[in-house]
């Protein structure tokens, strides 16, 4: 669905989501959006760059349906998918799923983000190399896939740049960048990892 095509509401949620302003870490653009969802979605990418190399990404995905639906309990909901490549010894925290779930309600806590039905996984992936691909230390990726329901304003519009600029938050913590202000002691970074991201 063309994003300017959608009801006012929607449109208005594009809008902000389009005109949000994030740190220059983050490299955004629109991608396809998926169709059966919702009757009207927009989403975009994300990555986390310094210089040549993408310490995290991840998708977000606004949809909408004028007449509401029961599962998120509003006409809007978030969708999102985020991931990094971990050192392996992070990777074998047993609290780390935990840790990184608080880290998304936290990031929209902090920005004042009331929302609602949230949801969603913590994975942790790893992967060791053989033959051929042996001299390739192992590696050790987390993934976080979520979805929550934004709360609208009187005039049925989210703060869709909040909850951007919440999002982005999360990919730079993930990322192991240290957060623009000045944390309050609840805040844990992941440490940098070694080497890029592999593809």
């Amino acid at each position: 669905m063309v994003a300017d095509a959608g009801p006012p509401p929607f449109r208005a949620a594009v809008d902000a989501l389009r005109g949000a302003r994030l740190r220059p870490q983050i490299e955004v653009e629109q991608t396809r959006s998926p169709k059966r969802l919702a009757p009207y979605a927009y989403a975009l990418e994300a990555a986390v760059v310094d210089g040549e190399e993408d310490l995290a990404d991840g998708r977000l995905v606004l949809l909408h349906d004028p007449d509401g639906h029961d599962a998120w309990q509003g006409t809007f909901r978030l969708v999102t998918l985020v991931r990094a490549e971990l050192e392996p010894e992070m990777a074998a925290d047993p609290l780390l799923p935990e840790v990184c779930w608080t880290w998304l309600t936290g990031a929209l806590a902090a920005r004042g983000l009331a929302c609602g039905e949230p949801s969603g996984t913590v994975t942790r992936a790893g992967s060791h190399y053989f033959g051929g691909l042996a001299e390739r230390p192992p590696a050790s990726q987390i993934e976080i896939r979520a979805s929550w329901t934004p709360r609208e304003s009187t005039a049925g519009v989210p703060d869709t740049a909040a909850h951007l600029a919440a999002w982005c938050d999360l990919l730079c913590q993930i990322a192991g960048l240290p957060p623009v202000a000045a944390a309050d002691g609840s805040v844990v970074s992941l440490p940098q990892r070694r080497g890029p991201r592999s593809t």
